[in-house]
C-alpha cells in the first residue's frame, strides 16, 4: 500500500492555535490546560492520521511559548510499579524527564512537576530528591479528600486546599504527564481552586485529539481510539449533553460524559457561577477534525491500526501483560468494521518467509521464523532466521539492499564479523544462542560501514525504513524490539514464541 498524506499540519495547527487563543480570553487571561494524550511522539495519531506529524503539539507551544508554561505530573504509584511506557519501552519516571528535557530544549519553561496522590512512597521519593537535587521544583499532592463524592469538602481547604499552590506566570499552564491516570485533571482543578481563592477567575480547558467530536461515532478514526484504549475500557458514544444544549451531533467518551456532571458542580463551586461549560465536548479543544484532507486515506489508515491493536493485545496477553477479556475486546473490535488479521498484507508475506524457509530446510530441526517489511513504495522485502541472523536481522538487511540497488547475494556484514561477535556470544557472554538479533545486527552493519562502502551506502537507507509496516512470526526478542523501535517501524507479531524457553532472547 503507497502511503498516501491525509493530514494538513499546518491547517491544524492554525485551527488549534486560534481555538486555545480563544478560550485564554474566556477566563481572564489565566487558562489551565490539561493535554490529554502525548505532547511529543503521538505515533498513533500519526498512524491514523497519515501525515500527522508526531510532534505537531510541541510545535504549537513553541509558537505560543511567550504565553505558555508547563506542569508535568506523574502518579506517585506509577513511579513505585515502574510502569512503562509502551511505545519507547522507558518508565514513566524516565520518560518524565526526558519530556522536561524535550521542552527545555525547544525553549517552554516548564514550571515545575507534581507527584501525585503521594503518600510517602520510597521510590516516589527518591525521584523527587532527584529532581530537586537537580535544579527541577517538585510538588507533591495528596489524594483529595471527599473525591468524588462529596464536592463541599473537595472544594474545601481539608480538599483542594491542602495541596501546595504552584505558582505559576503566564497566561496558559499547560497540565500534562507521561500517561493516563497522571493526575492532570486534579491538578488543574486544585489550582483553580486556589487561583480564585486568591481573586484570579481562572478557567479549565482539555486539549483533545482522540476520539475526534466533528467526525461520525463509527467513523474509523474514533473505533481506533477504542481499539487502542481496549485496556480502559473507553467507549464512544454521542454526547447528550452538547446535544441537548446547541441540538448539535458530538462525540465523547464514556469516561468524560460520565464524570461531566461532577466536574461541573466542581467547578461552579470553585467559582460560585454557573459554568460557561454545557457539555463535555464544549470543554475539549479538539480541532484534529478539520486537518484531515482525505477521509479515504485515513480510513484506511485507522483499519490498519485496529488491526495492529489487535496483534498487540494478543501478544500482551501471551506475555501476561494483558487480561483475557481486552485481548477478546481488540479482537471484537477488529471483526466488528469487517477486517481480519490477513487484511495486514505484511502478515502473509511474513508467514511465507517462515513456511519458505521450513520447507527448504527439511529435515533440520529447529523452529524457522520470518518477519516482512512493506516498503513505502508498496514493496514487500522478507527475511527468515538462520544459525547467524534472527528474522528481524535479515529482513532489514534485505530492505537495505533492495533500497540501495545491492544484489540480495552481497554481504553487507563479512563472515569474520559475524564469526567474532559469535564467539563473543557463546564463548565470553556464555549465551547459548549465537544468531545477531536486531541491534547486534545494526552495531555489526555500522563497524562494517567503516571500510566496506556498499556497507555504508546501505547504512544510510536505514532511515528510509522510519515509518514502514512491519510483521514477524513470532514475538520480538528484547534486542529485536529494540532495533526494530530505533527504526521507528510499526511492527506487529503473532502471539507465539520462537523457542519454548521461558526467556525470549
Amino acid at each position: 500500500m503507497v502511503f498516501k498524506i491525509g493530514f494538513d499540519n499546518e491547517k491544524y495547527l492554525q485551527e488549534q492555535s486560534r481555538e486555545i487563543l480563544e478560550r485564554v480570553k474566556m477566563f481572564n487571561n489565566k487558562l489551565y490546560l490539561e493535554f490529554g494524550g502525548k505532547i511529543m511522539y503521538d505515533y498513533h495519531a500519526a498512524r491514523v492520521l497519515p501525515g500527522f506529524d508526531p510532534n505537531v503539539k510541541m510545535r504549537l507551544l513553541q509558537m505560543i511559548k511567550d504565553d505558555a508554561e508547563v506542569i508535568m505530573c506523574i502518579y506517585a504509584g506509577d513511579i513505585e510499579k515502574r510502569k512503562i511506557r509502551a511505545d519507547f519501552g522507558v518508565s514513566y519516571d524516565a520518560d518524565t524527564m526526558r519530556t522536561i528535557d524535550d521542552f527545555t530544549d525547544r525553549g517552554v519553561t516548564v514550571r515545575a512537576v507534581v507527584i501525585t496522590r503521594y503518600n510517602g512512597q520510597p521510590a516516589a521519593e527518591a525521584f523527587k530528591n532527584k529532581l530537586e537535587r537537580r535544579g527541577v521544583k517538585v510538588y507533591t499532592h495528596s489524594f483529595t479528600k471527599g473525591y468524588p463524592t462529596d464536592v463541599d469538602t473537595i472544594v474545601s481547604p481539608e480538599g483542594y486546599g491542602k495541596n501546595s499552590f504552584i505558582e505559576t506566570e503566564k497566561p496558559i499552564v499547560v497540565v500534562t504527564g507521561p500517561g493516563p491516570g497522571s493526575g492532570k485533571f486534579a491538578t488543574c482543578l486544585s489550582q483553580l481552586y486556589h487561583e480564585n481563592q486568591r481573586g484570579v477567575k481562572a478557567g479549565y480547558a482539555k486539549f483533545e485529539t482522540f476520539p475526534i467530536w466533528s467526525l461520525p461515532l463509527k467513523h474509523l478514526v474514533n473505533v481506533a481510539y477504542e481499539s487502542a484504549t481496549c485496556d480502559l475500557k473507553d467507549v464512544n458514544m454521542m454526547d447528550n449533553f452538547h446535544y441537548e444544549a446547541y441540538g448539535e451531533v458530538a462525540v465523547n467518551y464514556n469516561r468524560d460524559l460520565e464524570a461531566f456532571p461532577l466536574v461541573k458542580r466542581i467547578i461552579e463551586k470553585i467559582t460560585g457561577q454557573p459554568s460557561v461549560y454545557k457539555s463535555p465536548t464544549d470543554m475539549g479543544v479538539n480541532r484534529a477534525g478539520f486537518g484531515i484532507i482525505d477521509d479515504e486515506a485515513v480510513q484506511e489508515a485507522s483499519k490498519q491500526e485496529i488491526i495492529r491493536r489487535y496483534y498487540r493485545y494478543a501478544c500482551d496477553y501471551a506475555l501476561g501483560i494483558a487480561s483475557e477479556e481486552t485481548a477478546q475486546r481488540a479482537e471484537m473490535i477488529m471483526k466488528n468494521i469487517g477486517a481480519k488479521p490477513s487484511d495486514r498484507l505484511v502478515s502473509e508475506y511474513a508467514k511465507k518467509a517462515a513456511f519458505d524457509a521450513k520447507t527448504n530446510n527439511k529435515g533440520n530441526e529447529g523452529v524457522y521464523s520470518g518477519a516482512a517489511i512493506e516498503l513505502k513504495n508498496g514493496e514487500f522485502v522478507t527475511g527468515s532466521n538462520s544459525p547467524f541472523l534472527h528474522a528481524a536481522s535479515a529482513m532489514v538487511l534485505n530492505a537495505i539492499k533492495k533500497l540501495a540497488g545491492i544484489p540480495k547475494e552481497i554481504p553487507l556484514i563479512p563472515d569474520h564479523i559475524m564469526e567474532m561477535v559469535a564467539h563473543l556470544k557463546q564463548n565470553i557472554f556464555m549465551r547459548g544462542n549465537v544468531s545477531l538479533d536486531l541491534e547486534e545486527t545494526l552495531t555489526a552493519i555500522a563497524i562494517s560501514a567503516a571500510f566496506n562502502p556498499s556497507a555504508a551506502f546501505a547504512m544510510e537507507k536505514l532511515k528510509d525504513l522510519r515509518g514502514c509496516e512491519v510483521h514477524l512470526t513470532h514475538i520480538p526478542t528484547p534486542g529485536d524490539e529494540m532495533g526494530l523501535r530505533k527504526l521507528g517501524v510499526n511492527v506487529t507479531s503473532e502471539p507465539e514464541f520462537a523457542t519454548n524457553h521461558l526467556v525470549n532472547a
